[in-house]
Order: C-alpha cells, then structure tokens, then sequence
C-alpha cells in the first residue's frame, strides 16, 4: 500500500501521540513487508514470527529516532534485515557463500539474462522458486526485493544497509546460478 509522506507522517505523529489504535495500523500496513523480508532470509515460519514481532518492538522503541529521510517502509525495512540478519549471526549460518568463482563486485546487474521470460511457464516457475529458496539467505533476500518486489538498485541497499556496487554483485551472482540451474532443467527435459 503506497502512501505519500504526509500520510507517514501523520501515521508516525499518531503513533509518537499514542493515539488508540494508531501502532496498529503501523503494524498492518507494514507486516507483509517484514514478514516477506525476513521469511527470505531465515526460511523458518516460527522463526520468522518471533522475529517479525522483535522487529515491531524495535519500530515502537525507535519510532522517535525516524526522520523522514525514506519513505518509512524503508526504514522498517532495514530495521526487518538487521533483525534478520542478526538471528542468522546468532545462529552461525551463513548471510553468503564464499568467494568461488572470482566474479568482480564490478560486475553489473545488466548481464543480459532475461529472468521473467526464463520462467514463461508454469513448471520452470516452480522450479525457480526451488532454486531462489536454496540460494543463501542475502542473495535470497536480494534477488526477492528487486525481482519480486521490483525495488530498485538504490532502495534494495537502503534497506540492507549494503553498497549499490554490493547489491549489484549479489545480485549478478545470484542470477548466474538461477541461469546456470534453468540451462541444466533444459539440458535435461523430464
């Protein structure tokens, strides 16, 4: 749900003002979003409950700390994959892969690979989504914001607090493997 920043503001001067009911539709106009944010990235639906509900805790605690220099989705956003983040440091799992195959943080999103016609029917979509859920958690989480939720390159870094350059690696990487896992389904038709 898109909202100009005079409806934030008045939704975020509401909450600070304690108005009944006011935190409340914070929190539902933006659950989806940190659940989708931090489903990506622990995989885990318990985990992900307790850890939407510590990100909202930390929203209400920190609320009079956000100045209006994003759009306040964004700023949840971030709070969303810091929590997330944090769970899987906590947990010793692993945020990305290491660096195997020497690509360049240089490389660009724009390598030519068209993902939305990879996955014209329904049966590579499946696939794809298999493969997008075994990817590592930021990759996972990279390639859902700007694929999925087609957020942009600058915004998709605001919120994970990463470099534009980062986000473009990641994101070249995580498209070398959807590729490299639709060129072999091709290279062996069931």
């Amino acid at each position: 749900m898109e909202q100009g920043p005079e409806d934030e503001r008045s939704l975020v001067a509401a909450v600070m003002a304690r108005r009944p009911g006011a935190f409340e539709r914070l929190v539902t106009r933006y659950q989806k979003l940190v659940w989708h944010l931090v489903h990506r990235i622990v995989q885990h639906p318990e985990d992900t409950r307790e850890l939407a509900q510590e990100v909202f805790l930390q929203v209400h605690r920190r609320l009079h700390q956000f100045r209006f220099e994003s759009a306040l989705g964004t700023w949840i956003g971030r709070i969303a994959f810091s929590v997330a983040s944090r769970h899987m440091q906590r947990k010793r799992l692993p945020m990305v892969e290491p660096d195997e195959d020497g690509v360049s943080p240089a490389e660009r999103v724009e390598d030519g690979f068209d993902l939305a016609a990879s996955v014209a029917d329904a049966e590579l979509m499946r696939h794809l989504h298999a493969a997008i859920d075994a990817l590592p958690p930021l990759q996972r989480t990279l390639v859902t914001l700007y694929h999925v939720d087609e957020l942009g390159i600058a915004e998709v870094a605001r919120i994970t607090d990463l470099p534009e350059g980062t986000v473009k690696n990641y994101l070249f990487r995580a498209r070398q493997r959807l590729r490299r896992h639709l060129e072999s389904l091709e290279a062996c038709p069931s």
